[in-house]
């Protein structure tokens, strides 16, 4: 190791972030000056990658939890090679610009995940880890290796207090993630104070604890930080790994090094004592030595040289493999089978069950049509009805496992959904009660916004769960997630439509989608053809129920609610339309022309009805309509009962149509 060079590597990355922050007057310096050796050692010897292949299968995947200090990352994109040029870091958190103020997926060259809620990015770790675990035991062979990689995600104070971390890292823990590298970036301060204002434990015993190797390392010294690295990266023990990497925040601005004040922007306005300190040129900005940037030319190189013998590894494998590497292939391009529909039986006739016992039939059938769909429960697999049938468990004794347990964790079961969406090699969905959905809400907004084709599977969808009451009862919730954009809600109606709710969401890659399910029974609506109420999932509504006389009057409904609009038109009469709107976000990206088939202008006398607050249904109804919603919590009786109570019924739907006048 180059120790002196990555050493002076090391302060003229401290130089781009202070010059970064400076220019723009905003960002977080305490990281990536506190960090720097630590992004020496990393992008200077131990990671491997190649900045001409940043989605090479093999690389080491590097995942910046603590999103704030995002400079930390681009300065070290930057001189590792990757197409992050030197204007880009001028740019930082300027408009359009390909180096936000927090690390954006798909935005910047060498970004492994969207950070910045503090804690998820250690929970994308553990996805990724996963993901690395599986792709090992399934496509490695014993003549060819093409899966040998590491995880390594460096995280703060913030991160580790969070609650989704600690999830997270049990989990880690627990199932034997040994390709898992955390660094702990503990300088003793948080935003606010004095980290010890808010913490007080044993890091190394709690992570010992939770089944992790530990050590405390100093963080400024390269050669110490090396060897933690190699052998970290070295011990197959079935334990993941934490490097405590005790650093100085703010280390080269004195005036605020090791103080709260070095967490954020405040130490530019030293920028010119601290840049000649640190021996940077008082008459360039953004330096970089050409002694640096030779050394990372070098260091590119050789890393090209180590792709292109794996590349030699993986086509014998693939030689070797065909029905193996076909499978890779088709997971890392997310193939999904163009005849998924006809893969998926239809219902009889007479099926009658709950839409989460209908997706348990759906599900294992999409499973066999996609071998890299992994499936998880927080639990509750009994209850949401999504295990993978022959799929297996997956575990430290049983890595190719389909069926992920992460045990009473919502938290960390979306935010690692997301790092397996990330790693990109097999299709991730998770389940839970819906009324749940709020503790992994975070993680479900930042795969709406990376555009991460994770499936959320919630169950027990309403009032209709009965006795457990009001707190097992979501009435809001589907609303909640109805306004994050980017995610596409779906509630089927029947077994059909959940049919095509899943063959949506398969279709799917370019956002997340979430599967509203019913706990208690609906009947199959046979009114239209399979392939049509499938298909009306698809445009997100559909006429369920066409008039047979001229057009009076329009319902609209979706979930187990769907069945009493269909009651009440056939006791309205001949002028009645049923419209099934299982997704409004599909609806709404239809075609003006469509919606207005759906939904013409013409007929205002509207009624909708949904067990769930009624606010989001008023656009659809408009003003001279009616809208049956819950605007107030549920009760503790049964499920008929409840409904009942709370006029989720067919007779309340004639009635509201008929005090239209």
């Amino acid at each position: 190791m180059n120790t002196p060079l990555l050493a002076q590597a090391a302060n003229e990355a401290r130089g781009l972030a202070i010059d970064a922050v400076h220019a723009c007057s905003s960002g977080h310096l305490g990281l990536p000056l506190g960090s720097a050796e630590i992004g020496a050692v990393l992008f200077g010897q131990s990671l491997r990658f190649n900045p001409e292949a940043p989605k090479w299968l093999n690389r080491d995947r590097f995942i910046l939890s603590a999103g704030h200090g995002s400079m930390f990352l681009y300065s070290w994109l930057h001189l590792a090679g990757y197409a992050v040029s030197r204007e880009d870091l001028r740019q930082f958190r300027q408009l359009h610009s390909i180096t936000p103020g927090h690390p954006e997926f798909r935005e910047t060259p060498g970004v492994e995940a969207t950070t910045g809620p503090l804690g998820q990015g250690v929970g994308n770790a553990v996805g990724y880890a996963l993901s690395g675990k599986r792709a090992a035991a399934r496509f490695n062979t014993a003549d060819h290796t093409i899966f040998d990689h590491h995880v390594v995600s460096l995280l703060g104070d913030g991160c580790l207090q969070e609650g989704v971390a600690r999830e997270a890292i049990a989990f880690a823990g627990h199932n034997g993630l040994d390709n898992l590298i955390l660094i702990y970036d503990s300088n003793d301060v948080t935003l606010d104070a004095m980290a010890s204002m808010t913490q007080s434990g044993d890091v190394e015993q709690y992570f010992t604890s939770q089944g992790w190797d530990a050590v405390t390392v100093d963080g400024h010294d390269l050669a110490v930080l090396a060897v933690a690295l190699e052998k970290a990266k070295a011990d197959d023990n079935g334990r993941p790994k934490v490097i405590i990497a005790k650093t100085v925040i703010g280390k080269g601005i004195p005036e605020v090094a090791g103080t709260a004040k070095g967490h954020g922007e405040g130490g530019a306005k030293f920028s010119v004592a601290a840049r000649a300190g640190l021996g940077l040129p008082s008459d360039e900005l953004f330096h970089v030595s050409p002694e640096v940037q030779a050394y990372f030319a070098e260091r590119k190189l050789a890393l090209v040289c180590q792709f292109e013998a794996w590349q030699g590894i993986y086509d014998g494998w693939s030689a070797a493999n065909p029905e193996l590497a076909g499978e890779l292939t088709d997971g890392v391009a997310q193939v999904v089978p163009v005849d998924l529909s006809e893969r998926i039986p239809a219902f009889a006739a007479d099926y009658k069950d709950a839409t989460r016992a209908a997706g348990g039939v759906v599900i294992n059938a999409v499973a066999k049509a996609m071998p890299h769909f992994l499936t998880g429960s927080a639990d509750l697999y009994g209850s949401t009805k999504n295990y993978i049938n022959g799929g297996g468990d997956f575990s430290r004794q049983n890595p190719t496992g389909r069926n992920i347990w992460f045990g009473i964790r919502e938290h960390a079961m979306g935010a690692i959904c997301n790092g397996i969406a990330y790693d990109g090699l097999f299709r991730a969905s998770g389940a839970t009660f819906l009324v749940f959905a709020d503790y992994m809400r975070g993680a479900i907004r930042l795969a709406a916004l990376a555009g991460l084709p994770v499936t959320y599977i919630f169950t027990h969808d309403s009032v209709g769960v009965g006795e457990d009451g009001p707190t097992h009862q979501p009435v809001e919730t589907v609303s909640g997630l109805r306004i994050i954009p980017n995610l596409d809600v779906i509630r089927p109606g029947d077994a059909e439509e959940t049919a095509g709710a899943w063959i949506v969401a398969m279709h799917r890659s370019d956002g997340p989608t979430a599967l509203i399910l019913t706990r208690q029974t609906v009947p199959l609506m046979n009114e239209l053809s399979v392939a049509a109420r499938r298909d009306g999932v698809l445009r997100g509504g559909y006429i369920a129920r066409r008039e047979t006389g001229a057009l009076t009057t329009i319902l609209l409904s979706c979930g187990s609610e769907l069945q009493h609009a269909m009651a009440a038109a056939a006791e309205l009469g001949e002028g009645v339309r049923v419209v099934s709107m299982p997704c409004f976000a599909r609806f709404d990206r239809q075609s003006p022309e469509y919606r207005a088939s759906v939904l013409p202008q013409a007929c205002t006398r509207r009624v909708a009805i949904e067990a769930g607050v009624s606010g989001l249904w008023w656009k659809y109804v408009g003003s001279a309509g009616s809208v049956l919603g819950i605007d107030r919590f549920g009760i503790s009786a049964p499920a008929n009962l409840v409904m009942e109570a709370l006029g989720m019924t067919a007779r309340h739907v004639v009635a509201a149509v008929r005090d239209l006048g």
